[in-house]
């Protein structure tokens, strides 16, 4: 785990999540040092990454939601030669795995749905190696299960939504949180 990053998040543990240019604009307004960006394309995310970073935030972009890049590695060695991202968000152990040797932060987004995805978790991560793991959905019984199974840093992430949800992950062992909703990221 990157000292820079743990730092980071022990400070302000909320995370601004992106999804279209209204809330990009929002976040270069908003506190916090690291910004998950969920969104853009091959035209647009250089300069999304340039905004953020020059705002003086970290950027995370989850090469899953690019448009116009096939799953591929080679969009890892795009984003490294062409953006001023320091963070890579997927799902795909692989992506991360080449994201890791390229030397970004990485974090690995874990879609829990069932008995099934909680059981492949290990696998998951063997491959990875994250710096972190970003649960979804972001429920406090499902962090202290994840918790229980890996050392990882978790982040707490989908639905959200309110002061409530922080407290509450971030109760059950997360180590932050993470919203596209404005109104949490000032929590």
């Amino acid at each position: 785990m990157s000292k820079k990053i743990a730092g980071i998040l022990e400070n302000n543990p909320v995370i601004p999540a992106i999804k279209n240019n209204a809330g990009l604009e929002a976040v270069l307004k908003a506190e916090g040092e690291i910004v998950f960006i969920l969104y853009g394309d091959i035209l647009n995310i250089v300069d999304i990454t340039k905004k953020i970073t020059e705002s003086g935030k970290i950027a995370f972009v989850n090469v899953d939601l690019l448009e116009g890049f096939a799953t591929k590695e080679i969009v890892i060695q795009y984003i490294r030669q062409n953006t001023r991202a320091e963070g890579i968000l997927s799902s795909k152990a692989s992506m991360l795995k080449t994201a890791k040797a390229m030397g970004f932060y990485t974090v690995h987004r874990l879609f829990v749905i069932d008995s099934f995805s909680f059981d492949n978790i290990g696998k998951q991560i063997s491959i990875s190696q994250p710096d972190y793991l970003e649960i979804l959905p972001g429920w406090p019984r499902l962090i202290s299960w994840v918790m229980e199974t890996t050392k990882i840093p978790i982040i707490s992430g989908g639905l959200i939504c309110c002061k409530e949800d922080v407290i509450a992950a971030l109760k059950a062992g997360a180590n932050a949180i993470c919203s596209t909703n404005p109104e949490v990221w000032s929590l």
